[in-house]
């Protein structure tokens, strides 16, 4: 598969230390980074398994599964691993509050028929283009909307750490001064060092409670029948509530969309290659809801993009997607050994709060970056109103004692996260408010004229090739 070189850049030289061909490192140390990027998606991978009521073996190997497709279809260029995803948990709440068995199936039809939206967005940058809609995403939307995704994810990252503050500042400790004071390998695998080092710590503190460890096989089978949607249509298929979850849940893949785009614009500024021209994100956005769609169809949750391993990205600078997929085969091959999954499930909350407190932290910092790097003006009105307000409504909306925004549309409960009612604002804004900068306008008119303008999200990039 091709690599994240044929990529057109941001419009900035390559750090030099960027690692875009991991080979060049040798197979021992690729290894070695696949590891880092699979222990830094676990702990929240995991987590929604835990919420749910979902299998945890079933959540492994489809987020495996599903960052290869993802990757297959993205011609392998983008570094993204895919977990689990956190929007659709009020959807599986909604349905199976208590994460009953029999209802959980429900569910996760209704997650699937969400992945279908996912198609349908897709056709449209497919017919119309990226760089038509792409406009209505510049770097004063995208950056503000990248920071929040940081920001919003942090309070779970405090609350992580103050389950056990001397471990989580082992972990703390350990990554910053492999970061920054180490050498060679050290310095580019801080995060799996962190997690080691901060469970080892956390082990001797004697917070770690390893009897499910014991419990638990060597091998298994991480999917059972009972547990997919397929085992639903039967004598006992309820058509009612089939349809329920369908209306209840659909509607969540909107503000998981924009989320993905936001994604995309981080992942992009992170490696200094704009995966939005290519593969493009008609290609992204297809990966991302065929996987969804397939893991929830055999009982796992819902897919996403991962901020986390989007953080180990910056941190590490190994930028080549080889790395995520062995991380991805890892995910997989473990996902057959309870005792493994086991293993990651009795790791303490400390642990992964000390991890996640920096790679959250990283996430907003590439928001910053998206922001400096293309010399976004806050001189003017428009550009502070535009980030003023996404940044105080899907932080102060995600803060909210609801967590977002409910209302009823025909009887059906629909509620939309702080980071989708910024971002819709935000892009809404940026189409009203007048004094665009130049690169940025061109009305509808211009810009059925207009295929080679360049990307908003690439400054000075320009006459780049776009996906077949």
């Amino acid at each position: 598969m091709s690599d994240t070189k044929t990529v057109p850049t941001m419009g900035a030289d390559d750090a030099p230390d960027a690692v875009y061909d991991a080979r060049t490192l040798g197979a021992p140390k690729m290894t070695i980074f696949g590891i880092q990027h699979m222990f830094a998606m676990f702990g929240a991978t995991i987590l929604v398994p835990t919420l749910t009521g979902l299998s945890v073996s079933a959540t492994l190997l489809f987020a495996g599964l599903g960052t290869l497709l993802f990757h297959f279809l993205a011609k392998g260029k983008v570094p993204a691993f895919l977990g689990s995803s956190f929007a659709f948990i009020a959807g599986y709440a909604a349905i199976a509050p208590n994460g009953e068995a029999a209802l959980l199936p429900y569910a996760c039809l209704g997650v699937a028929c969400a992945g279908l939206l996912y198609l349908i967005v897709s056709a449209l940058f497919k017919v119309f283009g990226p760089q038509r809609i792409m406009r209505f995403f510049p770097p004063v939307v995208t950056g503000p909307i990248v920071i929040c995704i940081g920001l919003i994810l942090a309070p779970s990252a405090i609350a992580n750490c103050e389950t056990n503050w001397p471990v989580a500042l082992v972990a703390i400790a350990i990554i910053v001064i492999s970061n920054i004071w180490g050498r060679g390998m050290i310095r580019i695998i801080p995060i799996l060092l962190g997690v080691i080092g901060s469970y080892v710590a956390a082990a001797f503190a004697g917070v770690v409670d390893f009897q499910p460890v014991a419990d638990a096989a060597w091998i298994g089978l991480p999917v059972l029948w009972d547990n997919t949607v397929f085992a639903l249509f039967g004598p006992n298929f309820d058509a009612g509530l089939a349809i329920t979850a369908i209306i209840t849940i659909m509607p969540l893949a909107f503000a998981t969309i924009i989320e993905h785009i936001g994604d995309m614009s981080a992942i992009s500024s992170t490696c200094n290659r704009n995966f939005i021209a290519e593969p493009g994100l008609h290609r992204t956005l297809l990966g991302d809801g065929l996987a969804t769609i397939v893991a929830s169809l055999f009982g796992a949750p819902a897919n996403t993009t991962y901020g986390e391993n989007t953080g180990v990205l910056a941190l590490t600078r190994v930028f080549d997607p080889r790395v995520v997929r062995i991380a991805a085969c890892f995910a997989i091959l473990f996902s057959f050994c309870p005792k493994f999954a086991a293993v990651i499930s009795c790791m303490p909350a400390c642990v992964i709060g000390g991890v996640s407190l920096v790679l959250y932290g990283m996430i907003s910092a590439v928001g910053i970056r998206n922001l400096v790097e293309n010399h976004v003006d806050f001189m003017m009105s428009r550009n502070v109103l535009i980030t003023a307000l996404i940044l105080v409504l899907s932080l102060g909306i995600a803060s909210s004692a609801a967590g977002a925004i409910v209302f009823e549309v025909g009887g059906v409960t629909v509620a939309l996260s702080g980071l989708a009612v910024g971002s819709v604002v935000g892009i809404l804004l940026n189409i009203i408010l007048p004094g665009k900068e130049e690169g940025w306008d061109g009305g509808l008119a211009a810009e059925a004229e207009a295929d080679d303008v360049p990307l908003p999200l690439e400054a000075e990039v320009t006459n780049l090739p776009i996906a077949d």
